[in-house]
């Protein structure tokens, strides 16, 4: 598996809980559930991106910028995770919120999928494409377990 696919599976189970979390209604264990999975899914996945994909972008002139572009994409998600986690359940500015994070996560993931994968295919040798995932998912893996 190269880095490219190792994102890919993350980004499905990003979109699938974010796709459900603005189905929910009200202060309910569901609710509760999908985002306490959400943010999970988030914060390993950012932490382990940033470390085995967007860093060693860095570095190529020609994914510098769309990997800072990424990184930030990745805090303002992580303030509006903040924002969640400040607001009643049950009010209707948690939904406002929650839609704007399923819009943020939307964007950011197609960006990487229809952009930065097609830059980083360009400067990312194939072993390192494979060692980058190797690293990645025991990042990730790694995150998972602190929560």
């Amino acid at each position: 598996m190269n880095i490219f696919e190792a994102l890919r599976i993350s980004h499905v189970t990003q979109r699938a809980l974010a796709d459900n979390l603005i189905l929910t209604q009200g202060d309910t264990a569901e609710r509760a559930s999908i985002f306490r999975s959400l943010k999970l899914e988030l914060a390993a996945h950012a932490a382990a991106e940033e470390r085995f994909f967007y860093v060693p972008l860095i570095a190529h002139d020609m994914t510098q910028e769309p990997s800072r572009h990424g990184i930030a994409e990745h805090h303002q998600m992580d303030k509006l995770v903040e924002a969640l986690d400040a607001t009643d359940p049950s009010s209707p500015a948690w939904l406002a919120a929650a839609r704007a994070l399923h819009h943020k996560i939307h964007h950011h993931l197609e960006d990487e999928e229809h952009s930065v994968f097609q830059l980083a295919g360009k400067v990312l040798g194939e072993d390192e494409k494979l060692s980058l995932a190797r690293d990645y998912e025991a990042e990730f893996v790694s995150q998972r377990l602190k929560d």
